[in-house]
């Protein structure tokens, strides 16, 4: 009997025993297909001769120097290649060992940016609804996942929640992409005069949304009006990019996409690529320096900030992303797996959005295409499709909750960065095997 307290209590994992390439393998020598990079982690897919060779080359030489004491050539070659590479004005790292980690880093550096400036009235955050943005507290209630927030929501800070950028379910009959991405992005401005234009502290958000909602991305023009009223009324804008960064739509910084460059950036996931549990948050000089000239010091900080060892990793996973154009590939990959899901499920009477960008992709599961009606939720489609997908050796990542945390089903795809033309043929197979169980 296991001691181990599994994700869920009356249904126990699998027990992975090897990983190779895209693949891993059960201990009984069953192979899956990593089609999610387990959550948009494994980027460089498992088994890396080099990435291991750095872990090993950093283990022999410093594990572990407390960042109290001492900083590390690792944590300091990252940061410096972090900021050579991101857009805008972002000039400082923050190492951390998770996406939520590097949210709450962000929102309590938000907060104490504005005790540093003398604006210490700014306590608002605002963020959208459907987001995710983790599960410690303060990311769970920044999130705006109905689900995910139901039995902790007495415990959670306040967040106003906006609607998100959801074109398929939300944009109008007869109303442009445009002038819909405009109409949304307006609500935060709506929100802010309601709660006081000097009174909020951040709008948070995902460059696509991932988890929660299925590789949306937003539509043209709404982050750079995003952007113009976060500048109007002082708001930091902090994008959350622990999900779609670090490569995974075709471009290091997701932000690249829609041209806007925020105060403060979360990444994770592919930072490490699965190798070693590692975030980061990066923010502006500006930001900094209001800390490094007032208080002197950002009160926050864990056990295993900027982990020589972790640090080490991600600059061997992010150098290995630039020198090898694995960036450029997954534009080209992402190109051919959307065409392929499009060929494949373009008609299907159940799938009624294909979605994303990059090599991060999403279908979207409706009982009617015409009118995009969601399953009923009691049909679990989401987790049926996950067993499906499972037992036909292929690793997604499907949800429940799409449209409000409790209607609507999707299923996510986030491959490694090195899938073939071979394999993106493998994974819509897979994906069209678990469809005739569910469907039929």
């Amino acid at each position: 009997m296991s001691h181990v307290f599994p994700r869920h209590n009356l249904a126990p994992p699998v027990k992975a025993v090897r990983g190779e390439g895209c693949y891993l393998y059960d201990e009984s020598g069953k192979q899956y297909f990593d089609g999610s990079g387990g959550a948009a982690v494994s980027c460089l897919g498992h088994g890396d001769p080099e990435i291991i060779q750095a872990i090993q080359d950093q283990a022999s030489t410093l594990a572990y120097a407390h960042t109290g004491f001492f900083t590390s050539d690792p944590a300091e070659n990252l940061a410096d290649l972090l900021v050579r590479e991101a857009p805008g004005e972002l000039d400082r790292v923050y190492f951390v060992s998770g996406g939520s980690e590097a949210v709450e880093a962000a929102l309590k550096l938000a907060r104490q940016y504005f005790l540093e400036i003398g604006q210490p009235q700014r306590r608002h955050v605002i963020a959208r609804r459907q987001s995710y943005h983790g599960n410690t507290l303060g990311a769970l209630a920044t999130g705006g996942n109905a689900w995910r927030r139901a039995q902790f929501e007495p415990i959670l800070m306040d967040v106003s929640h906006i609607a998100p950028c959801y074109e398929y379910v939300d944009r109008a009959v007869g109303e442009s992409a445009y002038d819909y991405g405009q109409r949304v992005a307006q609500e935060l401005e709506d929100e802010i005069l309601r709660l006081g234009t000097d009174s909020v502290i951040a709008f948070v958000a995902e460059p696509v949304v991932g988890a929660t909602m299925g590789a949306v991305p937003a539509v043209d023009g709404y982050f750079k009006r995003i952007r113009e009223i976060c500048d109007r009324y002082g708001v930091l804008l902090i994008l959350d990019e622990v999900m779609c960064g670090m490569g995974r739509i075709g471009h290091l910084f997701a932000c690249d996409v829609d041209g806007v460059t925020p105060d403060i950036l979360c990444i994770a996931k592919g930072l490490g690529a699965g190798y070693q549990p590692i975030g980061a948050m990066l923010c502006t000089k500006q930001i900094y320096d209001a800390v490094s000239q007032g208080s002197g010091f950002f009160q926050h900080g864990h056990t295993y900030l900027g982990h020589p060892v972790a640090c080490a990793t991600s600059l061997a996973v992010v150098t290995a992303m630039l020198r090898r154009g694995l960036i450029p590939k997954v534009r080209d990959q992402g190109a051919k797996l959307s065409a392929a899901l499009s060929d494949r499920f373009g008609q299907h009477p159940h799938i009624g959005d294909i979605r994303g960008k990059g090599l991060f992709r999403g279908l979207e599961f409706v009982a009617d295409r015409d009118t995009k009606k969601p399953f009923d939720p009691t049909l679990n489609i989401a987790g049926r499709f996950k067993k499906a997908a499972f037992e036909a050796g292929l690793i997604c990542y499907p949800m429940r909750g799409t449209r409000d945390g409790n209607l609507g089903d999707h299923v996510l795809l986030a491959p490694p960065f090195i899938i073939s033309d071979e394999q993106i043929g493998e994974v819509v197979d897979k994906l069209a095997e678990a469809c005739e169980k569910v469907f039929t």
